[in-house]
């Protein structure tokens, strides 16, 4: 019996072997597990590690590399006023001179008188001009009788040359019967060599009436054109002579008088050796009524200014006046000088308020086809290279790109040329910020 229940060694054998074996099955579960967990582990550290080395490799060149604030360009307005100084100038302002030589006898006009066109403004005593004319009469007076006497004349050898030719034709018509008679024997050859002389003699008699009728002609030609010539020394002396009454040309306003009673006055606008003697202009006058503005344009704006286009016009000393004023014309040409364009408005000024001389401001409305880009002046850089801006590639270097500039707003000015749109203009450049070197833009808030 108790060898019945005493375990075998077989059997103990096995026990172990099992135990063992249940021993070896938990520790490589355990070391499964913890490969497991270390793989997981390594899977979501890892990356963060490269990540906090990444950002630690931005914090470091996001030291070393410079900040700047950039801004884009923005394009203006297609419409935009523009108040530019102007000049008022007359319409139509001239100097009188004297055409005639003499004493000023009266002056009728004075400074600040309007007149109107033909009125007398002064006369001048020319006795030499009077002289000239009544000589000049007499020539034409003496031609006109030289040409009647031709016209006499030539009437007569006409007459005289009518009776040559009658007495011709008698005398061939009796030298005709004549050589009959002598074929008849009627007469004896003398007699009819005796009509045949008579009728030589009035052939030679007709020649002579017909030159002199020719020269009579001839002398009628000549007399007329003296007579012709008279006549215009006559006429040209007369208008001289009308010079003695100085008037306007127009209808205006006197702005200067420059003569007085009894001052001896020469014809011409030269200067005269003679102390005693004055040429000067005697008047000067000016039409109110239309005035023009002359206003230099700048050339960024001289292609969108067209003819007939109209404009609002200002004086200072007259705040509560709006004058309107048309575009008449341009020079059609840039001034090299001032790269302006002068320009011509033409403005009504029925009352006189406006004045010759005065300084306005012309102020236009003009759309353009094409407008420049707006930028602050804060992004001009200003040098020996010229007008430039600080632009941020997409490289993030600095590259300064030459440009134009046009209207200046104050805070704010225009760029015509240089820029395309797309740059990032760095907000305010100095001298830190090279050609090339590397930044970091950072977009301005506006």
């Amino acid at each position: 019996m108790d060898s019945q229940h005493r375990p075998s060694p077989d059997s103990e054998q096995q026990k172990t072997s099992k135990k063992q074996k249940r021993g070896i099955g938990g520790i490589g579960w355990a070391v499964l597990g913890a490969v497991f967990f270390a793989s997981l582990l390594a899977i979501g550290i890892l990356p963060r590690l490269s990540q906090k080395s990444e950002l630690q490799a931005a914090v470091k060149e996001a030291s070393t590399v410079p900040s700047v604030n950039v801004i884009a360009p923005r394009r203006a307005t297609g419409a935009t006023k523009v108040e530019l100084p102007g000049s008022v100038v007359a319409l139509n302002q001239t100097t009188i001179y004297a055409r005639s030589t003499g004493y000023l006898r009266r002056w009728y006009a004075d400074i600040g008188d309007r007149v109107r066109a033909g009125q007398l403004l002064a006369e001048i005593d020319s006795p030499d001009t009077d002289q000239q004319v009544l000589q000049a009469k007499a020539e034409f007076v003496q031609a006109q009788a030289n040409v009647s006497q031709a016209r006499a004349n030539l009437a007569k050898g006409v007459s005289d040359l009518k009776q040559a030719r009658a007495n011709l034709l008698i005398a061939r018509q009796s030298w005709e019967r004549w050589q009959v008679l002598v074929k008849q024997g009627a007469v004896a050859q003398q007699d009819a060599d005796t009509k045949y002389a008579t009728y030589q003699a009035n052939l030679a008699n007709v020649e002579a009436a017909q030159n002199t009728v020719n020269s009579d002609s001839a002398n009628i030609n000549a007399a007329q054109a003296n007579a012709y010539a008279s006549q215009a020394n006559f006429q040209r002396n007369t208008v001289l002579q009308s010079y003695k009454k100085v008037t306007a040309p127009f209808a205006g306003v006197i702005t200067a008088r420059n003569v007085n009673t009894g001052v001896l006055i020469s014809a011409g606008n030269g200067n005269t050796s003679n102390s005693n003697t004055s040429n000067s202009s005697l008047y000067t006058i000016a039409a109110y009524d239309n005035l023009k503005v002359n206003v230099s344009v700048p050339q960024s704006l001289s292609q969108s200014l067209q003819t007939g286009q109209t404009a609002q016009i200002t004086v200072r000393e007259l705040p509560q006046r709006v004058f309107t004023g048309k575009v008449v014309r341009t020079s059609n040409a840039i001034d090299p000088t001032t790269r302006t364009l002068l320009t011509q408005l033409e403005v009504r000024n029925s009352d006189a308020t406006l004045r010759p001389g005065m300084y306005a401001n012309v102020r236009f409305a003009i759309n353009r086809a094409n407008p420049p880009f707006v930028v602050p002046d804060s992004v001009l850089v200003v040098n020996a290279g010229g007008t430039q801006v600080a632009t941020v590639t997409k490289d993030h270097t600095v590259h300064y790109q030459k440009v134009a500039v046009g209207r200046d707003y104050g805070t704010e000015v225009e760029i015509t040329s240089g820029l395309t749109g797309n740059e990032s203009l760095i907000a305010t450049p100095t001298v830190d910020e090279t050609e090339g070197l590397r930044v970091q833009p950072v977009a301005q808030r506006k």
